[in-house]
């Protein structure tokens, strides 16, 4: 297991380096987007219009960061956590055709993800709930946010990052996922356990 300090935008070599375990910091520009900030990034692609902010080489964080304003009218980040990425499992072919290198959120993805992971050469980073306010410190400036109409969570954040993390490599780009060890590793114990205790 390596520890990488990474400098935004990202290339596939970049990416084809890191392996399952691997500690991850991030500097440069990080967006955040959930469930309708997915949706509107496909409604402008399928409309042939642009996005707001370049995606390609970037990294989309699955979470619902809090901000406050600050005496001079500036959103000033509070707390940013992971949200449950398995949610944006149907936008994973979408993201992979946008460029986008990096996922970060929380739990992991499916089989989907793991296909377009490969292909576009992309990497799922586990964030460690619970360490909102720590994440937190990594994040110098808020640049932009698009789709607020839809509420803070929802919106699309465009966060500066410097040592940014640390996020853990949990699904990499050849095709390997922490989450299908664990639960290959938990179908066995049950299954231990369920033959013990018929004998």
């Amino acid at each position: 297991m390596a520890t990488y300090e990474l400098t935004l935008p990202l290339n596939d070599n970049d990416v084809e380096q890191l392996e399952i375990g691997d500690a991850i910091y991030l500097n440069g520009t990080v967006c955040t987007a959930r469930d309708m900030a997915h949706l509107q990034m496909r409604e402008l692609v399928e409309n042939g219009e642009n996005l707001p902010q370049p995606m390609a080489g970037g990294v989309i964080f699955h979470a619902g960061p809090v901000m406050v304003k600050d005496a001079d009218d500036n959103w000033q980040l509070r707390v940013i956590g992971p949200t449950t990425s398995i949610r944006m499992e149907p936008h994973a072919e979408f993201v992979g055709k946008l460029g986008v290198k990096l996922i970060i959120g929380k739990g992991g993805m499916s089989t989907g993800s793991l296909e377009a992971f490969r292909k576009y050469r992309q990497a799922y980073l586990q964030a460690a709930p619970g360490c909102a306010v720590v994440l937190a410190t990594g994040i110098k400036a808020v640049k932009a946010v698009y789709w607020l109409e839809n509420g803070m969570p929802e919106a699309m954040w465009v966060l500066e990052a410097q040592r940014f993390g640390p996020f853990i490599v949990t699904m990499d780009c050849k095709g390997n996922s922490r989450y299908d060890e664990v639960k290959k590793h938990a179908r066995e114990i049950a299954t231990h356990i369920i033959e013990e205790k018929n004998t």
